[in-house]
Formats: C-alpha cells, structure tokens, sequence
C-alpha cells in the first residue's frame, strides 16, 4: 500500500509540470518531492510522469488517475476544514524545541507572556534534549533551529545566528587573549564532543587549530558556556549568549564562517494545524523582539 500523503507531490507536480515549482507550492525542497513521487510510483508499480525537454509530463496511467487524486484531495480539505471548526476556539499545547539556553532568554523576555495573553487557551512547552529532535516522529511540534535543517520541514526565518570567539576575564589575565584566528592554536580550547563533531562549530576550530589538543568537551551550548565561563579555554559561543555573560569577553568575531540563520520550523503535515498556524503568526509578528532573544 502507498503512502497516501504522497498524492499531494503527484497532483503538484501534474500542474505546475516542473518538481521545482511543485516544491515551492508545496512549501518543500525540489528533492523532497522528486522522492516521494518516485516513492509512489515504487509503491504503485508503475510511472506516472515522464520527463520532457519542456517539463514532467503525465504517462496515460498517471492521467486516468488524477481525478481520483483530486476526489482524494477534495475529502481530505474536507476533513481539514470540519478540524479546524472544531479547533477553532485554539485550545491545546505547543510543544517547542530550542537550545536549552535560549529557553531562559525567552520565559525572562516578555514573548510568552504576549503569547498567552493573545491566546488564553493555548499553554507553550518546552521540550529539551541534547540532540535534535524528530518533529517528523512526533517528538516536538516546532522548533527554532539555526544553520542545516531537515529538507522534510518547513518554516520561516526569523533571525540571524552569529558565532564569535570568548574566554573569561579569568582566563585572559592568566594566559592573555588571541588578537587573531591564526592566535588560537598557542591557547587552550574547549569544544564539543564526539556527539557533536559535526557541528559547524566544531568543525571550524579543528580547521583553524587542527593539532591543538582541547582541554574540555562538552555536548551541548550550554556546556560551551560553563566551560568558558569557568577558564578553562577559549571557545566559539552564539553571540547572543555570549555577550549576556558579564565574566566573558569576545575576543574575536563575528566569524563569518559560523554565521546562519535562526529558523521556525514544523513539520508540513503540522503547519496549517490552527494552533501552530497561531504560534507562527504571532511568532512572525513579533519578529524585532524574537531576534533581541535569538540573534
């Protein structure tokens, strides 16, 4: 049996011919789509588009199927909408994933309380791990991520993330600071562990200072801080959290090799949910005050 979700690239890519302008329709990457139509065309034993020097085009099977795709398609806005009747007084939980620190920023700043004051019914919790969280599984509702995401989700850019590198007021009157990047193999560094080796973080100090040995590790940002906080190294830290900490110095950056974007994302099947739907609109309209929390 096929993945009945999948009718909706079909149909898309049926219209627009091209699976770049059904990605952008559907919200989703070119390759997203490209998948899961060859998923289904897998699950049916059979193609349904051909590609041409002008477009995708519909195979006689794919064109006797479509107006079964569209029943398909109408039942289920059908079905959306009598869900959103139902929600629309917006009652429930949102279930939200960040970096643990930015937690603190956001329950000290004014935003959730805005957020609850706009939608009594709607309670926001956070949810927390050390790596990140499947949102296509269910594990949270939406997230606010910076640099690589998941192609499978969608959302919106609400900030940018800036990286530079700190030490300690300790640490300087002890061992100095780098004045430049190439300064950094002569210092101790601290940096993530094994967990998170491909961090873009990590992956910038072992090109910068490839045989210096680290003097801490940690596995998460927050760990970062402490380290850096208690003197033990020099590490790249988000600025945002960075320059909040009064016993720590930025000694260089920004480093533009760090540098992304914060994002909002969810999963597409969640995205049009009135609830979510609500978290994003409030989030998008109170942009300036996220980014004094995430940038």
């Amino acid at each position: 049996m096929f993945d009945w979700n999948d009718l909706k690239y079909f149909l898309a890519v049926a219209r627009h011919h091209s699976t770049i302008a059904a990605g952008k329709s559907l919200g989703l990457s070119q390759s997203t789509v490209q998948r899961r139509l060859t998923e289904l065309e897998r699950a049916i034993g059979q193609p349904l588009v051909k590609r041409h020097p002008s477009g995708y085009r519909l195979t006689k099977f794919g064109e006797d199927l479509i107006p079964y795709a569209e029943r398909i398609e109408a039942t289920v806005v059908d079905f959306e909408r009598r869900v959103t009747d139902e929600a629309h007084d917006l009652t429930g939980v949102i279930r939200v994933t960040c970096p643990e620190p930015i937690i603190g920023r956001m329950t000290k700043s004014a935003l959730i309380d805005r957020f609850q004051t706009h939608h009594p019914k709607l309670k926001i919790e956070f949810v927390t791990s050390d790596r990140y969280l499947d949102l296509s599984k269910g594990e949270a509702d939406v997230a606010f991520r910076s640099g690589d995401t998941d192609d499978e989700l969608v959302g919106r850019k609400v900030a940018d993330s800036i990286w530079a590198v700190y030490a300690s007021r300790g640490y300087i009157e002890q061992h100095g600071k780098p004045e430049q990047v190439n300064d950094l193999p002569n210092h101790q560094l601290v940096d993530f562990d094994e967990t998170l080796s491909m961090h873009r973080a990590s992956i910038w100090l072992r090109s910068v200072a490839p045989d210096v040995k680290i003097s801490a590790r940690t596995n998460s940002v927050l760990g970062l801080i402490h380290a850096v906080k208690a003197g033990i190294g020099v590490g790249p830290l988000p600025a945002s959290l960075g320059d909040a900490e009064p016993d720590l110095v930025r000694v260089l950056g920004p480093i533009p090799e760090l540098s992304r974007s914060w994002r909002l994302l969810t999963h597409p099947d969640l995205r049009r949910v009135p609830r979510i739907a609500a978290f994003f609109d409030f989030i998008l309209a109170e942009r300036e005050l996220v980014k004094t929390i995430l940038a």
